[in-house]
């Protein structure tokens, strides 16, 4: 009746109710800002420093780098090269293993902007973008090593264990991935023509070169436009870590996090943990650094404390979700198999974190001699961030293109001693 009388059409759809929960959530949060103010300042400020003193420098020449390669042509050219080393293993092109690389050493979520550039550019399918974004979106190994283990543990020892056990879970995670939507992809992502390996060689230079002729923008414009694209993703990513950092304020006063710390706490508190770490794993649902940060504070056996760091290190927390969405929001690439991939991401890390545990323990008295006094003496600095993450990253590079060559050559020398 009353639509008649309006002409309105009130039919609410599932999108509809979407929208509107979004909406209603909306105003509760300028509700809150409203109510508390204090808290939300005080929440901004918190995240704008770690942006600032820690994200933006540490990111910023990875961002401007990656766009650069891309555009003269490196990716491509170390696609072709690795194509026999990504392919059998984790089923994505060798253009993934740039993207692979640059995600292992200079954490989030810049994994998941490379994946991005690499699909519009056609040069990965929509289920190959989804697998690479899903196991190469990692924490920065300095961030484990430095900022948890030493800062917030006090325990230098201890960053083989959080870091083996995060990276292990994230290549048995890409292993596994590697079968996801084998048989239904119908697109072909570009293939090297596999004729041996001084013909790939050759190949892959001539690619490179096309793609240089093929380039018309100066140089002056290149660097420009890498620039402040980085930049733009830049500030991007510090918003949503302004405003999680501004929602677990006000989840916190409100006892939001308290609730969803019961919650977990069916799962969880069978096996042991205490409501401490609970407490800490629910704030690591939204933002991982205070998770992490409450995690090593809690009142709870030190393996419990490294599960639970491991477990918000593999799910990442929902700010990281956030800048992966709007990374990948201009491409078909879906976030659904993303979310399912950190929650096994996280289980796994705490797997590995407690079979790693014991024998962490035992190589304590033969690298602590050596670790402890480098990493208490680092003062970690966004230069020293910058530094470490440079060699990390050529080291990988130069450890994937030494086995894009050492593969191949050992299969020909099998193949002749056969002969």
């Amino acid at each position: 009746m009353l639509q008649r009388r309006t002409g309105l059409n009130l039919r609410l759809r599932k999108k509809d109710l979407i929208k509107l929960f979004w909406t209603a959530l909306a105003l509760v949060f300028v509700l809150a800002m409203i109510w508390q103010p204090k808290i939300v300042y005080l929440g901004a400020l918190s995240g704008l420093k770690a942006w600032w003193n820690i994200v933006f420098p540490s990111l910023l020449p990875f961002f401007i780098a990656s766009e650069l390669l891309m555009a003269f042509g490196i990716v491509r050219f170390l696609g072709i090269l690795l194509e026999p080393v990504m392919r059998p293993l984790f089923n994505v092109p060798g253009t993934g293993a740039f993207v692979m690389v640059i995600g292992f050493t200079s954490g989030f979520p810049i994994g998941s902007m490379v994946t991005a550039r690499l699909r519009q550019d056609g040069l990965c399918t929509r289920l190959e973008g989804e697998r690479l974004m899903s196991f190469t979106n990692n924490s920065s190994p300095l961030f484990m090593l430095v900022a948890v283990a030493v800062g917030m543990f006090g325990r230098p020892d201890l960053g083989l264990t959080i870091a083996g056990a995060h990276y292990l879970a994230s290549l048995v995670l890409g292993l596994l991935l590697r079968f996801y939507g084998r048989q239904g992809d119908p697109e072909r992502s570009p293939r090297p023509c596999n004729r041996g390996r001084g013909l790939l060689v050759g190949q892959a230079l001539q690619t490179l070169l096309n793609h240089l002729r093929q380039e018309s923008r100066p140089l002056g414009k290149l660097i420009g436009e890498a620039v402040s694209s980085s930049i733009t993703k830049l500030f991007n990513i510090g918003g949503f870590i302004i405003l999680f950092a501004v929602i677990i304020r006000l989840f916190t006063e409100a006892g939001v996090i308290r609730q969803l710390s019961l919650f977990f706490s069916l799962f969880l508190a069978p096996l042991g943990f205490t409501p401490e770490a609970l407490v800490a794993l629910s704030s690591g649902f939204f933002e991982m650094t205070i998770g992490t940060k409450l995690a090593s504070e809690a009142a709870a056996p030190e393996l419990q404390r490294l599960m639970t760091v491991a477990m918000i290190l593999g799910w990442s927390g929902l700010s990281v979700h956030a800048q992966v969405a709007s990374m990948i929001a201009e491409t078909d690439l879906s976030m659904k198999i993303f979310v399912l991939s950190r929650v096994a991401h996280g289980l796994l890390s705490a797997a590995f974190t407690w079979l790693l545990y014991t024998p962490g323990k035992i190589t304590q008295t033969l690298t602590l001699p050596v670790l402890g006094p480098a990493f208490h003496a680092v003062s970690p600095s966004p230069l020293f961030f910058l530094g470490l993450s440079c060699k990390l990253l050529f080291c990988a590079l130069a450890l994937l293109i030494f086995c894009a060559f050492i593969i191949p050559t050992g299969r020909f020398l099998f193949r002749l001693f056969q002969r």
